[in-house]
């Protein structure tokens, strides 16, 4: 800088009539600016120090925030040296805010704030002060910077950013639990006096909560708080700046407390005794009833066991937990019965499943209660003596032998009569018959072991006047027939005997043996014997080997097949039974052609001897192909009687008759589709006369031309009389005549329908004179229906 060139800074100090607590840092920088004027310092030992001078003298200069004056704020004056008062210096403010918030007047250098400003918005200000020549613009100066601060007032009152808060704290804790921490905040300057001191109370909560004045921290307040007794508080935390002083802005938070839930309360039943009741005719599992023991806690700790802890009942009954509704289910365990015991005695006990140590001197967390059950009466089935029955009968014991007896009795205390019944589909044939009153079971026929040996039947007992629903039960009987000796022993087996023409005598030809359809008592066998009847044979020997078979030996010497190819031996077999039963059995030896080392060739007179060369195979084919040619001709054959063959033959077919059959009436005169009248006009046809097919003639006969009728003649009686004497000329004609027959004549006919199906049941009131002209032929049908002359009836 240069010597003799300088600023000097007054500071004005406007606070003091605006807030007189910023008098006292104004004065302060206005003192140390002052200071900063003097040039020369004393040193040490008078020493005089020089130190060049300072153009511009500096401090920071204060504003206070929020005012609402009605002039702008004067906040400093800047003043040059070379300043002498003839306005020829401008002086120039830059920097933040400069011409907008701050504003300098260049002629003076006062600088005045020209809004109201907010420490909160922005706490200072840098601008850069410059003095120049008014003319040139020329910087008599350097450029220097300088801060203006905002100066904090309390206009922030303390906000909780976060609320309203939810906190939760166990029931039953002791005083001091802490239950949450709160904290506001407050925009003011926390450097600056108190107006960021912020101090916390309760408003509401009293006397259950409280809160430290300075953390914020919310403790309980008051012992043993009961969640049962009330689960939730609101508590109201004031926060105020300014230390809590008078005067202080202050803001409030809500807080949800609620208690959670401790097991504190033991499980307590409503009543000491309970009573039930149980029918008899309950099965095991079914429920008998519920009690239920109330704990006023919750979840886990709310959860109660229940068991059986005394009673005559409690081998008879068993008792479980229903997660859902946590209630004691009693069930019956084994059923009961009205007549043998009719009350029972439980006693139950309701527990905690947890326990919390903390509460155990406060006394048993269980508790007890008395259940009644009563036994009510019920309508119960018979009951059978025994759980089956198994009987015996002989066999083939006549019709109404006794099998056995079954018993039920009724249960009830009323014991009522029973009726027995066979149950018809375990008896389907109907073999036994019950006494209904007695339980007495017969037979309805003699029985047959071979046909069946057990018969299992079931039968009923119900009460008599009972509920046919309830009072009816039914209980298996297995009767078995005892075999008795009535079958004769025969053959096991059903097979010729094979042997040799040049078999040895004395050779064994077969072993046979015997079966018997009834059953074969200890050490009882079959005896063979050769019937008497072929005792003296000489061609077979028998032997009896006495274990229920026989060998077969040959006596003589050779057999021949032409003279003797099958003989028959009878044998009588004898069971040794009781009582004994035997039967004669024949035994068929076939007589074979064998080779020499007496493997069998032919067994048959004429033995059939394969072509040579011709294989099975071709055998099977070639009846294969005789099989399909006979398949062939059949279905040919019934195609050629199916076939219908035309009614009239032209030209070269051979006809000896034609007979026409119309299943339908024609339509009369007026029908022109049913079939052409020409055929009747002129039945021969227009080329001469047709033959029969029936019979080839070997003369034709022609048709005499005078007794046919004309073309266009309709006249049935003339065309009638001309075919009967065609036919009864015709030496080859059988004997009949050619027919035609309607149905139907339609509405043109002039003769109308010649039925008489319309005329069965009704008197007819058709007129049939007309009859009389049709010549004598008709004459039988005119006299059956045409009116009666009146002169006949005279006579």
């Amino acid at each position: 800088m240069r010597e003799g060139l300088g600023l000097q800074v007054f500071l004005v100090c406007l606070g003091m009539a605006v807030c007189s607590h910023a008098s006292m840092p104004q004065n302060h920088a206005h003192q140390r600016g002052l200071s900063l004027h003097r040039h020369k310092e004393r040193g040490k030992e008078g020493q005089v120090l020089h130190r060049s001078k300072r153009g511009w003298v500096w401090n920071q200069f204060f504003v206070i925030e929020e005012y609402t004056g009605p002039d702008p704020v004067l906040v400093g004056r800047l003043h040059s040296d070379v300043d002498t008062g003839d306005g020829n210096i401008k002086y120039i403010l830059s920097g933040e805010g400069a011409g907008t918030i701050f504003v300098i007047d260049d002629k003076t250098g006062n600088i005045h704030a020209t809004k109201t400003l907010d420490r909160e918005e922005q706490a200072q200000y840098t601008l850069t002060a410059q003095a120049v020549a008014r003319d040139t613009n020329k910087p008599l100066e350097p450029p220097s910077e300088f801060i203006v601060k905002v100066q904090d007032i309390n206009d922030n009152p303390p906000e909780f950013l976060h609320g309203p808060y939810y906190a939760s704290v166990p029931e039953m804790s002791n005083v001091g639990t802490s239950v949450m921490q709160v904290t506001a905040t407050d925009a003011d300057d926390p450097t600056y006096g108190n107006s960021a001191r912020l101090v916390y109370s309760i408003l509401q909560g009293q006397p259950y909560f409280s809160v430290e004045p300075q953390t914020g921290i919310i403790r309980t307040a008051l012992p043993n708080m009961d969640r049962e007794a009330r689960q939730e508080y609101d508590v109201v935390i004031q926060a105020k700046d300014m230390g809590g002083h008078m005067g202080g802005l202050s803001g409030t938070t809500e807080v949800k407390i609620t208690l959670t839930d401790v097991n504190d309360n033991p499980p307590k039943f409503p009543q000491s005794v309970y009573t039930m009741s149980v029918s008899e005719d309950k099965v095991p599992g079914e429920e008998v009833g519920r009690l239920k023991a109330k704990d006023p806690d919750l979840g886990e700790n709310g959860l109660v066991l229940y068991r059986l802890i005394e009673g005559d009942g409690m081998n008879m009954f068993e008792i479980s937990v229903d997660s859902e509704t946590q209630e004691a289910v009693i069930k019956l365990k084994k059923p009961v019965d009205f007549e043998a015991k009719r009350t029972y005695t439980l006693r139950v006990e309701a527990s905690n499943k947890f326990e919390d140590p903390r509460f155990n001197a406060w006394g048993p967390y269980k508790d007890t209660a008395t259940v009644k059950i009563m036994v009510e009466d019920a309508d119960e089935p018979p009951a059978f003596t025994s759980p089956n029955y198994t009987f015996e009968v002989e066999e083939n014991a006549p019709n109404g032998t006794v099998v056995g007896r079954v018993h039920a009795r009724d249960t009830d205390v009323a014991n009522s009569p029973i009726r027995y019944m066979i149950l018809s589909y375990t008896d389907v044939d109907q073999f036994f018959t019950i006494d209904s009153e007695k339980g007495i079971i017969k037979t309805t026929r003699p029985l047959d072991r071979e046909t069946q040996s057990w018969h299992n039947i079931s039968v009923s007992a119900a009460e008599i006047g009972g509920n046919a629903e309830r009072g009816f039960q039914e209980i298996r009987v297995n009767i078995k027939v005892k075999d008795l000796n009535d079958n004769a022993p025969e053959f096991a087996a059903q097979n010729d005997v094979l042997v040799c023409e040049n078999v040895a005598p004395g050779k064994l030809i077969e072993t046979v043996s015997a079966v018997d359809k009834d059953e074969m008592a200890h050490r009882q066998h079959f005896r063979f014997s050769i019937a008497p009847e072929a005792a003296n044979n000489h061609n077979f020997t028998l032997k009896d080997n006495r274990d229920s078979t026989a060998s077969i030996f040959v006596t003589r010497k050779g057999f021949s097949r032409m003279t003797q190819d099958i003989y028959f031996l009878p044998i009588e077999i004898n069971d040794n039974g009781v009582p004994p039963m035997s039967s004669t059995n024949t035994l068929t030896i076939r007589v074979c052609s064998c080779d020499s080392r007496d493997t069998i060739l032919s067994c048959n007179v004429e033995p059939f001897i394969l072509p040579a060369g011709l294989s099975t195979g071709a055998l099977i084919a070639i009846l294969a192909c005789i099989v399909i040619l006979l398949a062939i001709v059949v279905l040919f054959v019934a195609l050629r009687r199916q076939k219908k063959e035309p009614l009239i033959v032209f030209e070269e077919e051979d006809i000896r008759e034609n007979i026409i059959t119309y299943d339908d009436e024609g339509g009369g005169e007026e029908d022109t589709e049913a079939f052409d009248i020409a055929t009747l006009q002129n039945p021969d046809g227009a080329n001469g006369f047709l033959p029969r097919k029936d019979i080839k003639p070997e003369l034709q006969y022609p048709t005499r031309p005078g007794t046919r009728p004309a073309a266009n003649s309709v006249d049935v009686d003339d065309f009638i009389k001309t075919r009967i004497s065609d036919a009864d000329n015709d030496p080859t004609a059988p004997p009949y005549d050619s027919i035609q027959i309607y149905g139907y004549e339609g509405r043109g006919s002039v003769a109308g329908s010649l039925s008489s199906l319309e005329t069965v049941t009704t008197d007819s009131d058709l007129d049939y004179d007309y009859l009389q002209s049709w010549g004598p032929r008709f004459k039988k049908l005119a006299d059956l229906y045409g009116t009666k002359d009146p002169a006949d009836d005279n006579s």
